[in-house]
């Protein structure tokens, strides 16, 4: 493993040291050590959004603590949710009178975690409702979505629900509001290498030369099937095909597109990988209102993407569209 670090052991706490310290003008450190919030907390009263998972995945979570968008995080070791304890501190920093959305990923721990803490928050008289990303149609089961895991259309709940708080919306209608945009948010990962966790030093697992993953989890996990590596137009295809199998996607349907990069893929690739995307899209008359490419939630230095589409209604629009905040998601 040739990574540039200390001791692998301390990679989380570094990283994180870093990055406040390089964004000291607009996030701090709790008394949790593991809870961020914005530094100029909003003065006005207005529902808390926070989300967490483990680290591994940047910008995500800390990199979202911004206006319109996410409160407060808390964060986990690399691939591990973080404990009740981490997200009931979250979720006090977060609390400004009108209660608390917690965004999270469909993942048995994470599920867990924050169950707990939202238990040991209603005790303290502080009102939280959750909403799971479950928006990965690889592990969905006969259309059942109980069981699909999070890629990165949670990105996206983050800049609805965020953007939603700040105009004023209830808890009731954010977590409403959130729903929709999940329901109609459908992603697919493709790996063509894996990721190394520094702790570890050896990949998790074998991406053998010429092969692609397809249907990759987030957490380093491999494909559901490996494929013969195909060009960036046959996988465009693949992965909208299985997305588009999972959804009505109409003529005319005005769509959302977050191609996201999983670590170590160029932004050469990406481009070249969503060129091929929008094309197949244009070619079956689906609108594309607007494009996010990037490294938007990752899997350390996974070799990949995953693609996500989000049918937007009027609502949704005016958010990602209308809004004058509405490229908040565009510095990534």
């Amino acid at each position: 493993m040739q990574k540039i670090m200390n001791n692998p052991q301390n990679a989380v706490e570094e990283l994180l040291e870093g990055y406040v310290k390089c964004s000291s003008s607009c996030v701090e450190r709790t008394k949790n050590p593991r809870v961020f919030v914005q530094k100029e907390k909003n003065k006005k009263r207005k529902v808390g959004v926070v989300s967490g998972g483990g680290t591994g995945h940047f910008p995500a979570f800390i990199g979202y603590l911004r206006p319109g968008i996410l409160d407060a995080v808390a964060v986990g070791e690399i691939f591990k949710a973080p404990d009740a304890e981490i997200f009931l501190d979250a979720f006090r920093e977060a609390d400004m009178g009108e209660g608390v959305v917690c965004i999270q990923g469909n993942y048995k721990l994470d599920n867990k975690n924050v169950q707990d803490a939202v238990e040991l928050a209603k005790k303290e008289g502080i009102h939280v409702e959750r909403v799971v990303a479950n928006d990965d149609v690889a592990s969905m089961k006969d259309e059942d979505r109980s069981s699909s895991r999070g890629l990165a259309g949670e990105v996206l709940l983050w800049r609805v629900a965020g953007a939603a708080a700040d105009m004023g919306y209830s808890l009731d209608d954010i977590v409403s509001l959130c729903k929709t945009a999940m329901d109609n948010t459908k992603s697919i990962g493709v790996g063509i290498s894996a990721c190394t966790i520094p702790e570890v030093g050896v990949p998790n697992f074998d991406v053998v030369e010429g092969t692609m993953e397809f249907g990759i989890g987030h957490h380093g996990d491999p494909g559901l099937v490996t494929y013969k590596l195909r060009t960036a137009e046959e996988i465009a295809e693949l992965m909208l095909q299985e997305i588009m199998k999972n959804g009505d996607y109409a003529v005319g349907t005005e769509v959302l597109i977050l191609l996201s990069g999983l670590g170590s893929t160029t932004q050469m690739e990406l481009y070249i990988l969503f060129n091929n995307i929008h094309d197949i899209l244009i070619k079956k008359n689906i609108k594309i209102c607007r494009s996010y490419v990037g490294n938007y939630f990752t899997s350390l230095d996974m070799g990949g993407a995953s693609v996500t589409l989000l049918k937007l209604n009027e609502e949704l629009k005016k958010i990602f569209i209308c809004s004058e905040k509405s490229d908040l998601l565009c510095r990534f």
